[in-house]
């Protein structure tokens, strides 16, 4: 996607909501609380670990999906071998769909559709679709598997930049060395805490009055990465700055890491696209649907730095 193209399409973009029509013309139904198995793709990941442990201690039957499969103690499940995704979804009454590596890549509008085929066969019930917050190719992927997966619930969830890349995902290194290197220049981001993710996820899956909806999902104030590494810094005991580079700047660094040159590239355009301030703003999504404020990003830093996270 260019740079052009995103400022286009971001133009349009606006909140909406999936409601399905059936054979006869009416709306899909909303379902009672799910109880039966429920499939998590991306099952050992950051968010679909930890939907997984919320499901199980609710008593609720979990399949985790990971390209391991029985090997990390669930099933196979690769987005790119669509051979295995009617085996995975036997039998299952609800699925959690993570896709890797992210739904605005090339190709995951078709995986999207795909799934949505194979969900619609298995006669799966319910949905709970992970997508980006203000990302415009990802909602093209949203719109395909909403069009494909006929009278099954759609929910979808769409989240700000994760808290947690600074504790456990691709900028842990970059707080443990010290030097924030991100193009995000002065953007504020409404950083949200997956356990918050998570929780609204499970209600989703689990409960009544979801189905159509799309909530956009963030934390309750916006910083600026540059604000955001001090609070790290501060929670971390030791300093962090943040270093502002351009997204070409990026790919370099990426690849330095051992990123392919391809990979890099979509990566630093998709934050360039991303983090040029249109997702600032936050909303009241996690209270709506959890009946309380979402979590706070001090309170993120503090949670992280007593369970060990900058220890290294």
């Amino acid at each position: 996607m260019t740079k052009n193209t995103a400022d286009e399409t971001k133009k349009t973009y606006t909140k909406q909501t999936y409601t399905k029509q059936g054979a006869a013309g009416s709306t899909a139904r909303e379902g009672a609380r799910v109880m039966g198995t429920v499939l998590v793709t991306s099952g050992t990941g950051k968010t679909g670990r930890r939907v997984a442990e919320r499901l199980a201690a609710l008593g609720v039957p979990v399949r985790a999906g990971s390209r391991a499969g029985s090997r990390a103690g669930g099933v196979p499940f690769d987005w790119q071998d669509e051979s295995g995704w009617a085996a995975a979804l036997d039998g299952t009454e609800a699925a959690y769909v993570a896709y890797y590596p992210d739904l605005a890549v090339p190709g995951a509008a078709g995986a999207m559709a795909a799934f949505g085929r194979v969900a619609a066969a298995s006669g799966l019930r319910r949905v709970v679709l992970l997508s980006g917050r203000g990302e415009p190719q990802a909602a093209v992927a949203e719109e395909a598997l909403c069009g494909a997966c006929g009278d099954v619930e759609l929910t979808v969830v769409r989240s700000a930049f994760f808290a947690q890349n600074f504790s456990e995902g691709a900028l842990l290194d970059s707080v443990l060395g010290g030097e924030l290197v991100f193009p995000a220049g002065s953007a504020a981001e409404p950083f949200l805490d997956i356990d918050d993710l998570a929780d609204v996820v499970v209600a989703a899956l689990t409960g009544d009055g979801h189905a159509g909806a799309v909530y956009e999902l963030t934390g309750p104030r916006s910083l600026t990465f540059e604000e955001a590494a001090e609070e790290l810094g501060r929670a971390a005991g030791r300093p962090v700055r943040y270093v502002p580079v351009s997204g070409p700047a990026y790919a370099e660094v990426l690849q330095g890491f051992g990123v392919s040159g391809p990979e890099a590239g979509f990566l630093a355009e998709l934050f360039a696209t991303l983090l040029d301030g249109h997702n600032s703003a936050t909303t009241d999504d996690v209270k709506r649907v959890l009946g309380r404020e979402a979590k706070d990003f001090t309170a993120f830093t503090r949670e992280a730095a007593r369970d060990g996270a900058w220890h290294g």
